[in-house]
Order: C-alpha cells, then structure tokens, then sequence
C-alpha cells in the first residue's frame, strides 16, 4: 500500500479535521490511497510504547512469583489492575480533551506518565511497590488513549477513517509483537536480565514520548475563530452529552458493551489451547505474539472493508471470527492446526473490532465531543471484558474448559444476531447512507 505522507497542521491553530474544514479538498491522484502523516508518526509513537509495555508484560508473572516470590493471588491482583485501570479514566482522558480542545497534550500526559511509571520498575521490588507503578502505567493508558484517536479522527479523511485507524493498529501491532520477542532475546542471554528488560522498557517509552511532543502537531477538532476587535470573547458552549447518550452512539454503545461479556480474554484462550495440545504448551510464550502478528496482517483490510461497506457491519461481523476461535479451541481438531486456527481468527477479530470501534464511534460524535464518544465506547469494553474474564474463570472451575467454552461460543452465537438487530440503522455502506 502507497501511503503519502501529505497532511500538515493548518496554520494559527485552526482545525484539519476534514468533516468541519470548509476548504475543499486537495485533489489526489487516481489510485493512490493515502494517510496522514500525522497518523504514521502516532503509529510509530504507539509501537514505541507497546514494545514497552509488551516486554514488560510478558515477563511480569514470572518476575513476580518466580524472582520476588510473591503468590499467585498477589499477581492475580496485579494482573486485574493491568487490565481494568485503565478503563476508570478512559473517559475523562476523552472529555478533558474534548474540553480544552488539546488532544495531544492530553494524550502526551498519558504517555508521559506511563514512561515515568517505568522508573519504578528499576527500584520497586514489593507487592506495594509493583501496585503504584502497574496503577500509574494504567492510568496513562486511559488517559491517552481517546486523544490520540481523536487526533487520528482529526487528521484524516472521514471516509478513510477505518483506513487510518488500520494503519495505526497495524504499527501498534508490530510493537504489541516485537515486545515480548525482545523480552525473550534478553533473558535468553542474560537468563537473570530483568532488570535489562526494565531498562530496554524505560529507553523504548522515552523516545515515543520525544517523539510525541516534538513531531506530532496538535490537530484541534474545533474550528478556532478570532472574534472582531472589541467584541466580548465568546462563551465555552456547553458539553452536548446527548450526542453520545442518546441516538445512534447509544445503539453503539450497547451493542459494544454487550458483545463485551462475551469476550473472554485471549489469556483463557491459550490455556484451553495450551492443556490440550503439545504444541501450545511448548510455544505458549509466543502466543501471544502470533495474535498480534494476525492483527496487524488484517488491520489495514479489515479498515478498508469497513470505510466500504460500513464499520457498524465489520464491527458485527468480526465477531463471528471470535465465535469460530471458541469453538476451534473447544472442539478436538489436530493440535498444529487448532493453535494456528486460533491465533489468525483472534487476530482477525481484533481487527475488526478495535480501531473499526474507534472510527465508528468518531463517525457518530460531533467534533466537540469526539475524543469523549471513543472513550465512552473504548470504556465500556474495557469494563464488560474484565467482567467476562472473572465470569468466565468462575464457569470453568464449575464446568470445566471445553464446556465453559461452549456455552461460552452458544451465547455469543446469539448476541451476534441480536446486536445486528439494535445496530440496524448503522448496517448500510456508506454511500447508501449518505443518499
């Protein structure tokens, strides 16, 4: 894919974003597809921070039950932090940007954060210690995460929007999987080299942060006009919470929040795949790594096809992929072939579903609510994924892995259909929606 680097900044503050710019638009070449720049650099930043955070992660449970010594409901806490926290503050990281109209450096703030949250690593070695710095990682995460989807929405072409988010996930991705590779490379030459990890974690966080700040321009999603001299400066409008509690973003919503319960988390994936098969259980490791390698295959497809014919549709129909990674990992099948099954239809689901959320949400929202509308979206999936994952844990101790799994695959095989009802109004491409 040609991807020309040709967005800049508009000058004195004014808004790029295409939906509220009244210059017409540059004419382009025919046959050339192209992203912001502004969206690369966030990609690279993005990368940046998940070989951070990935190196980190892949390595934390063994650093803590196996070099602290600390129990495995110690780091049962710890791990329910790193997934939740985030969630708490996704939403007033989108408002406040929303508010004071700067989304990059509210976003830098989260990115910050998280690269200081790094030090800590080098000289906490408690359960009090590891607490502080796994919460403050997480709350940079949900602070940042709106923004800079509301930058990307800013500085892209709306009917490319699913392109755009595409390409970032796809960097993102590629982080996400170099991460826990460059984990495994250090401590298989240096077998105690954590503290080597922390550091190489520490460097990576650091130089996406630089980046931030120095490359990426502060595209605002408001039109910034100079009122006439003499004139009384104009009052802030009020926050229109209607636009996201109420209409189309509120069908959205729902339907977010309830296929949310039904996915169960990649972790109870790998130890059904891991129990029954040889091959899972000797690369268990770099599951994780073959999921983010998948994602970053279809990210960018997967955007197209959703800037084609509707990301409300790509939104529900990716999560037959996560129907079919249940029942391949529940059904006997060879063992190979289950885990690489697996692996590419996960991929494909968070393909589908995690930047096509994020451009659909930034389609149904008003530029002065925009970066609000992405983290109420991204917030309630944060939350009813976590509240699967505990219930799911509960329903397999009960009834055991391949039957939890199944009942599990039934009631998402229900959900699909029912969220395709409430999404109705938004299952059309895009050009029947304009007419």
């Amino acid at each position: 894919m040609y991807i020309s680097l040709t967005n800049t900044p508009a000058p004195d503050g004014e808004s790029t974003d295409p939906g509220t710019d009244a210059r017409p638009p540059a004419r382009r070449r025919a046959g050339v597809r192209t992203v912001s720049s502004t969206v690369i650099t966030l990609g690279v930043v993005s990368l940046l921070t998940d070989i951070s955070s990935e190196s980190v992660s892949a390595i934390l449970p063994l650093y803590i039950t196996g070099v602290l010594g600390l129990s495995t409901i110690a780091f049962g806490v710890l791990d329910g932090l790193y997934q939740g926290v985030s969630a708490l503050v996704r939403i007033a990281g989108g408002y406040t940007s929303d508010r004071i109209d700067q989304p990059k450096w509210v976003a830098f703030t989260g990115y910050a954060l998280a690269a200081v949250a790094r030090v800590g690593l080098l000289f906490g070695s408690g359960f009090a210690a590891l607490t502080a710095v796994i919460t403050a990682d997480r709350i940079g995460k949900g602070i940042r995460t709106a923004p800079r989807d509301a930058l990307i929405t800013a500085a892209s072409d709306p009917a490319k929007l699913g392109t755009a988010f595409g390409v970032h996930r796809m960097l993102d991705n590629i982080g996400a999987a170099l991460g826990p590779l460059i984990a495994f490379l250090i401590l298989l030459v240096i077998p105690d080299g954590y503290l080597t990890v922390f550091v190489a974690s520490l460097a990576f966080a650091t130089v996406g942060v630089v980046i931030l700040g120095l490359v990426v321009p502060n595209v605002r999603t408001r039109r910034r006009e100079t009122p006439p001299p003499g004139a009384p400066r104009a009052r802030r409008p009020r926050f229109a919470w209607a636009v996201i509690t109420r209409g189309p973003m509120r069908r959205v919503l729902a339907a977010a929040g309830l296929l949310g319960l039904m996915t169960i988390g990649d972790g109870f994936v790998y130890l059904v795949l891991q129990a029954r098969s040889d091959f899972a259980a000797q690369w268990f490791p770099l599951l994780y790594v073959g999921t983010n390698v998948a994602f970053l295959a279809f990210a960018i497809p997967l955007g197209k096809l959703a800037d084609r014919i509707g990301r409300a549709r790509v939104f529900v129909l990716g999560h037959l992929a996560l129907l079919a990674t249940y029942v391949i990992a529940a059904l006997p099948m060879a063992d190979v072939a289950a885990t690489i099954l697996c692996l590419l239809f996960l991929g494909a689901f968070y393909a589908a579903t995690d930047g096509v959320l994020a451009a659909l949400a930034a389609q149904l929202t008003s530029p002065e609510t925009r970066g609000t509308g992405i983290g109420a979206a991204q917030t309630v999936v944060a939350v009813t994924r976590f509240v699967a994952a505990a219930g799911f844990g509960l329903l397999w101790f009960a009834v055991g892995r391949e039957t939890s799994m199944l009942i599990v695959a039934g009631l998402l095989a229900v959900a699909i259909p029912l969220m395709a009802v409430v999404l109705r109004p938004l299952l059309v491409a895009p050009k029947a929606a304009a007419t």
